[in-house]
Order: C-alpha cells, then structure tokens, then sequence
C-alpha cells in the first residue's frame, strides 16, 4: 500500500494552518517547514508533526526543496497553508495511492479560490487544475522566484474534486501580497534577461482585463469577479514597470 507525505511552507499562518493541517491529519507524515514566525504557527504545527523545522527564507522552491527531502514516504502532496483538501478529494488521493498498479507518477486537480468572501467559479481560475500529488522520486521544484512550478517526470492523472483556496480574505491581505509578488517576478525576469517593451505596459495589462473579465467570464462573479479582473491587470502592469525600473538602473549602474 502507498504512503503519504504532506509538506507546507509557513511563515505567520497561524489563521489558516490548524484547518490545512486538519484536512490531512490522516496522513503517513507531514513536514511543515517555517521561514521565522512570530505568531503560533510553529506551535500549531506541532500539534500535528514533529517534522517541524526551522529555516532562513532562501525563496519559495528552496524551501520546498528542502521539505521534500525531509519526505519518507512514496507519495508526496504539497499544500500552501491557506489549502485544504475537501473531505471528498481526500477520500479520492487515498484510493490513488493505495493502488500499486497506478500507472500516472502524478496527479492535478481542480482548485477553487475564496477570494473577498466570495468563491470566484469564472475569470479563468476555476477549475485551475495543479499538479500536487506525486511520487516522491520524481519530482522536483523549479527555481522561479515566484509562482515555481512542480517538475514530475512521467505521465500526471486526473482527480475530480476541489482543493479549497482561501485565497485573499481581504484587500490588505492581496496587496501585502502583490507588492512582494511584483517584485519577486520582475527580479525573476530580469535574471532570466527579459526585455522590456512598452506593449507590456500599454496592451498586456488591457488582454489581461479583457481575457478574466469577458472572455472567462468573470462578470459572473459580481463585484468580486469585477475588482479581481482589475487587480490582476494592475499585477501585469505592475510587474513590468517593476521590470523596467530595473532595467533602467542596471543600465546606470553599467554606464
């Protein structure tokens, strides 16, 4: 039979932890790895591991890197703090992993977000398949400063139910976020040699309202779907101005 081992990255999550970790306190293990909170996340997480460590933030990838090798079971899942699996999804991994003669070495499933009090079903973001359950031999992930990916070697499945995301509870909370967000992507760019061009200012952030608010439909998430649609062209726009920013001071320092 298959075994499970779950793996988080905290830092100040004490409001989400207790229910993400909750949701897979069934399985073989869990590894919680904490980047310096000050709030009761390293105390919540004992209460359901004691594969608890402590470490200096090197960067979202690094840190999971590290968790999956403190990993000892076959199967891995990997959850941000403000997940958690629904009862059905749980029931659903449980059978993909007890069954030896599974042929996929990973699996993606459906995600919905809770976004401003409200569960956003359009915009593009549902049903947002992620790749999260994988055999631990063969997956990795990617060295992106933000938004890092999973790398999995062989062919990725299918489940059916949703993972839970209790995405922004308010508007502090999406622009504490966005400014380190930003920040992290134009820094990722500028490493990976990106030029900056002015249509990355005038017409990506433009599509970008278009394509969530029109095309996806987000106008069926009432306001929510509205001021989503908006602020994630402000992201775009924001991340490359970011961008140029750097590229101008690069450009100073090397004159």
């Amino acid at each position: 039979m298959g075994t499970l081992s779950v793996i988080v990255i905290t830092r100040n999550e004490e409001n989400n932890l207790k229910d993400c970790l909750g949701s897979v306190r069934w399985a073989d293990e869990i590894v919680v790895v904490d980047s310096g909170s000050e709030d009761r996340t390293v105390e919540i997480a004992h209460q359901y591991t004691q594969k608890v460590y402590m470490r200096p933030w090197e960067g979202y990838a690094a840190a999971k890197n590290f968790a999956l090798q403190q990993c000892s079971c076959k199967w891995v899942l990997w959850l941000d703090a403000d997940e958690r699996l629904t009862e059905n999804l749980a029931i659903e991994i449980q059978a993909v992993i007890a069954n030896e003669d599974t042929l996929p070495v990973a699996f993606e499933f459906p995600r919905k977000a809770f976004f401003l009090g409200r569960w956003i079903k359009h915009c593009g973001w549902y049903p947002g398949y992620v790749v999260r359950l994988f055999q631990r031999e063969v997956g990795a992930f990617s060295l992106s400063k933000v938004h890092e990916r999973l790398d999995v070697k062989g062919p990725i499945g299918r489940l059916q139910h949703d993972l839970l995301h209790y995405t922004d509870p308010n508007l502090w909370h999406y622009f504490d976020k966005f400014n380190r967000y930003t920040t992290l992507a134009a820094e990722g760019l500028t490493e990976e040699r990106a030029r900056f061009r002015l249509s990355q200012l005038t017409v990506r952030p433009f599509w970008v309202f278009v394509r969530m608010y029109v095309i996806k439909r987000g106008f069926l998430d009432g306001l929510e779907g509205f001021i989503l649609s908006v602020l994630s062209s402000c992201y775009v726009f924001t991340k490359y101005a970011k961008l140029w920013e750097l590229t101008m001071r690069n450009k100073r320092s090397n004159a």
